[in-house]
């Protein structure tokens, strides 16, 4: 591995340190991580499985994706909000997912507060955007990108959905939700994903948030 954190896999691809740790990381860093994402439902499910992590790790989660979708009805926020107890109650009793009553609760009570936000504001993609930090600038490296926990942008928007009544959304796990879908670009300077990122960026359609008349 290179100082900046940069790691040549076997198939002569230049990655992030962490995306060539497993063979489940590689797809994932390499066709998912910080590409733009404005679909409703894979953002809703970002925040979902980033609260599940809360105390463990991303891999664990992400083996456990395919499980987690079946669970929770695809993560479409709309079927979500009918679930009830004999829904948490079967929840609790999959052992293919991560049975945490409070994180089960926190998904339902959050699909309740999606749906409200895209009354208001349109989409969930067109309000989440709306806390897309300023393209950052200096070269990012592994120890740079260390420090990057949480930034102002991810305290304002965590505290935006706490207001608003979501679970499970602090800055650190918020920040991780805009790394993974395309509201920063945190790929290292040297990584072959990044310079992909920027152009999808770069052609990304931001929809403005506003009230959805």
């Amino acid at each position: 591995m290179s100082a900046e954190g940069i790691v040549v896999g076997a198939d002569g691809v230049r990655r992030c340190w962490w995306g060539d740790s497993s063979p489940e990381y590689r797809p994932y860093h390499d066709r998912e991580w910080g590409f733009p994402v404005g679909d409703d439902v894979r953002l809703f499910e970002k925040l979902s499985l980033e609260g599940f992590q809360a105390g463990l790790s991303w891999l664990t989660i992400l083996r456990k994706r395919d499980a987690f979708r079946r669970a929770f009805a695809g993560f479409d926020f709309t079927r979500i909000v009918r679930f009830g107890e004999r829904d948490v109650a079967r929840l609790l009793g999959d052992p293919s997912i991560i049975r945490h009553r409070g994180k089960i609760e926190a998904v339902i009570n959050n699909a309740h507060r999606a749906v409200e936000l895209v009354a208001e504001h349109g989409s969930l993609a067109a309000f989440v955007w709306s806390f897309e930090p300023d393209a950052r600038t200096g070269r990012l490296d592994r120890t740079t990108l260390s420090q990057l926990g949480q930034t102002p942008e991810s305290k304002m928007l965590a505290r935006e959905l706490k207001r608003r009544g979501w679970r499970f959304v602090g800055p650190t796990t918020v920040y991780a939700f805009m790394q993974a879908m395309g509201l920063v670009n945190d790929h290292l300077d040297g990584c072959d994903a990044r310079r992909a990122v920027e152009r999808a960026r770069a052609g990304f359609e931001r929809k403005p948030a506003g009230v959805n008349l």
